[in-house]
């Protein structure tokens, strides 16, 4: 792997701790009332979940003399892992949200699909194409920080509104 991909790579795992601390930080100081209603603990852990997604795919694909073929699987395990679990959360979210509610489900669902779907993309690319198929990593990192800052302002925020 270039230096340059490491660089980022090793940004994104400073970056991707720093905001999964900050989330528990919200977590921690809000629990009793991210408890006390029904969509927020689910949203809290989605919130980690794209945060450690970002960390772990980080740190496996700097892991020293990989073959693009391994960061591919790897690549593509984790971000179909993630994204199944995430679909899960999502509707059993779905499922808890009255009707008149469930628009903005949509657009924090759509938000995790923008999130994880560059994972699985890059790792199928990686497989069949090589190294390019980084190129979709970047998109799959920004996504996932979107999110979980939006998250995380509710978690800190929006809740003591």
């Amino acid at each position: 792997m270039s230096s340059g991909w490491e660089n980022f790579l090793l940004a994104e795992v400073g970056a991707s701790a720093a905001l999964t601390g900050l989330i528990f930080v919200g977590v921690s100081i809000n629990l009793k009332r991210i408890l006390g209603l029904p969509r927020l603990p689910s949203r809290a852990l989605e919130a980690l979940l794209l945060l450690l997604t970002v960390l772990v795919v980080s740190s496996l694909m700097l892991i020293p003399g990989q073959a693009l073929r391994i960061m591919g699987f790897e690549l593509l395990g984790v971000g179909l892992a993630v994204w199944v679990t995430m679909l899960f959360i999502d509707i059993n979210m779905l499922r808890v949200t009255k009707r008149k509610y469930r628009a903005h489900n949509w657009l924090l669902i759509a938000m995790n699909q923008l999130s994880l779907l560059p994972y699985i993309i890059a790792g199928v690319l990686v497989l069949l194409q090589g190294a390019n198929g980084l190129y979709w990593l970047p998109a799959a990192v920004l996504f996932s920080f979107v999110k979980a800052v939006v998250e995380a302002w509710v978690l800190l925020v929006e809740i003591n509104r």
